[in-house]
């Protein structure tokens, strides 16, 4: 077991950096408020993903996408609680309301009553500044138990618009050839499970923060 510890005043994206080169990945236990992961989609074996490059329809806003690279490190998202509901290293309810930040460029993850490019769902992007953005960045965390746990797959429901988010199947020209279109269903399937992968999991405070082996 590889495992790498850190104290809360050592910057995060530390450890993300470290995950790159370890492969990562917490499969016992809960996944916890801070931590950052990637989130596989199993239907179609990919991760979400987002990078600084805009849709060129609909909102404009920077695009979401899925990628099959596991070591990708546009694929890291911090889990976020909605005002103070969400203290680090405190385990995700479910139902819990999250904000999902993408590490790379501080954007949330976002939908609105947009049309997804490819397959005409709502669309979903990446929005704000420095982890900033709006109610439409509010997503439910929906698992069966009373916690999220790593060995499962759970799926995010938008708090306001209610679509699900999901891989359509629908992949990408260039620039961003072979990625696949995320987007908001109208109802949830195989196609909107995601399961917690690579990453860093904050125990409480006051212990470490760590990273579990692959």
């Amino acid at each position: 077991m590889d495992v790498c510890f850190v104290t809360w005043s050592i910057h995060l994206q530390v450890c993300v950096w470290l995950s790159l080169f370890v492969g990562i990945r917490g499969q016992e236990g809960t996944v916890t408020c801070g931590s950052v992961v990637k989130l596989l989609n199993g239907k179609h074996d990919v991760r979400l993903h987002s990078h600084d490059v805009k849709y060129g329809s609909g909102s404009g806003q920077q695009s979401v996408t899925a990628v099959k690279e596991a070591d990708d490190g546009n694929s890291y998202w911090r889990l976020r609680g909605v005002n103070a509901d969400c203290q680090r290293g405190e385990p995700v309810a479910c139902g819990q309301v999250l904000r999902l930040t993408h590490m790379n460029t501080g954007r949330n993850l976002h939908s609105h009553h947009f049309s997804s490019p490819l397959s005409g769902q709502q669309e979903v992007s990446a929005f704000g500044e420095g982890g900033e953005g709006d109610q439409l960045d509010h997503w439910v965390v929906e698992c069966s138990g009373k916690h999220w746990r790593r060995s499962e797959t759970v799926k995010f429901k938008h708090l306001v618009t209610g679509v699900w988010l999901s891989v359509s199947g629908e992949q990408y020209g260039r620039p961003i050839s072979g990625q696949r279109e995320v987007s908001g269903a109208s109802s949830p399937s195989q196609h909107s499970s995601w399961k917690a992968m690579e990453g860093v999991f904050l125990q409480a405070q006051a212990e470490h923060a760590s990273h579990t082996e692959l």
